[in-house]
């Protein structure tokens, strides 16, 4: 017996003007082959490698999620692509060696780390507009901004300081002496917590940012490694409050820390040289990308496992995902 179609023409509408689903897609830099690796987090494969500045390391997207941001080291500019058509549609007058960036919460103002120049520079994205530059400690690398858009927090990695900036008067205001080379700094969602990594130090230290004074310093100990190549770079801390993570460098390892009593509960096993994180939209996901091994960990946070390994370009570095 023929089945007719029994959609009104209007039910029909409907179903033809559905939104299509778009799959996640996380961007990769990769620092030795120039390019920037876009994986499809629902097949779990590389879909494009796309040719960028020289040296990519730090990325970021806007707020909008329509550009994505690129410190192209090497090359002494951050660059602006376009994430519709793909191509780069200008260059930021960075200054020199830009590694790591923070976008302010206004989504105009990129705050940048000159690892040669031991400056900060500030750039208007939309003016191209250097607002200002401010001297901090020797080897500059990690950079965040606080949620509240009031302050801007570098590190610096020979000085072995956490340099303090005010965001309404470009000043810096104060500096906190950590652990040696700092790499990476991360406010807790309120602004009222710092997490700073240093690396040859071993050590992670958490800061309260009203009075700028580590309250806690976190070590770790994995089982059948060395502790000199126990290295803390990236630090991501889950929205919930929950966790935070920690990447360990040539230990190959991710260290989940309980981010209320700031006790370690486990590690977890990725590839080799463990660099940067982020996670998916729900954070069900956290990808860490894995230098010398070249390849991306996607790790099931309900697992606390790392389920899929994704080859990439050589020595990646940062890596973000877009929802």
């Amino acid at each position: 017996m023929k089945i007719k179609n029994i959609l009104t023409p209007i039910a029909a509408g409907i179903l033809l003007a559905a939104p299509t689903l778009h799959a996640e897609t996380a961007y990769v830099s990769n620092e030795k082959d120039d390019t920037v690796s876009i994986i499809d987090l629902d097949t779990m494969k590389v879909t494009d490698t796309l040719n960028v500045g020289e040296r990519p390391r730090g990325i970021l997207f806007s707020k909008d999620y329509t550009k994505l941001y690129i410190c192209a080291s090497d090359s002494d500019t951050v660059q602006v692509m376009d994430l519709k058509t793909k191509l780069i549609i200008k260059e930021l007058p960075s200054g020199e060696d830009p590694e790591q960036f923070a976008l302010h919460p206004n989504d105009r103002h990129l705050y940048i780390s000159n690892e040669d120049d031991a400056l900060v520079t500030i750039v208007d994205t939309e003016t191209s507009e250097v607002l200002a530059q401010i001297d901090v400690g020797v080897e500059p690398e990690g950079m965040a901004v606080s949620p509240d858009g009031k302050i801007a927090v570098n590190t610096s990695e020979t000085t072995n300081m956490v340099h303090w900036i005010d965001t309404t008067t470009y000043q810096l205001i104060d500096n906190t002496l950590v652990d040696q080379r700092p790499r990476h700094v991360e406010f807790s969602k309120d602004s009222k917590i710092l997490w700073a990594s240093s690396e040859i130090g071993g050590t992670v230290s958490v800061i309260n940012v009203n009075d700028r004074k580590i309250f806690k310093k976190i070590s770790f100990k994995i089982k059948g490694v060395h502790p000199d190549k126990i290295q803390p770079v990236g630090v991501k801390l889950s929205d919930d409050g929950r966790y935070a993570f920690v990447a360990l460098g040539p230990s190959n390892h991710i260290a989940v820390v309980n981010a209320n009593t700031y006790e370690v509960e486990d590690y977890i096993l990725v590839g080799r040289r463990v660099w940067h994180m982020d996670f998916n939209e729900d954070q069900s996901l956290l990808l860490s990308t894995n230098g010398i091994s070249g390849d991306v960990s996607v790790i099931d946070i309900s697992k606390m496992k790392a389920i899929k390994s994704i080859k990439v370009g050589r020595y990646p570095w940062g890596v973000i995902v877009k929802p």
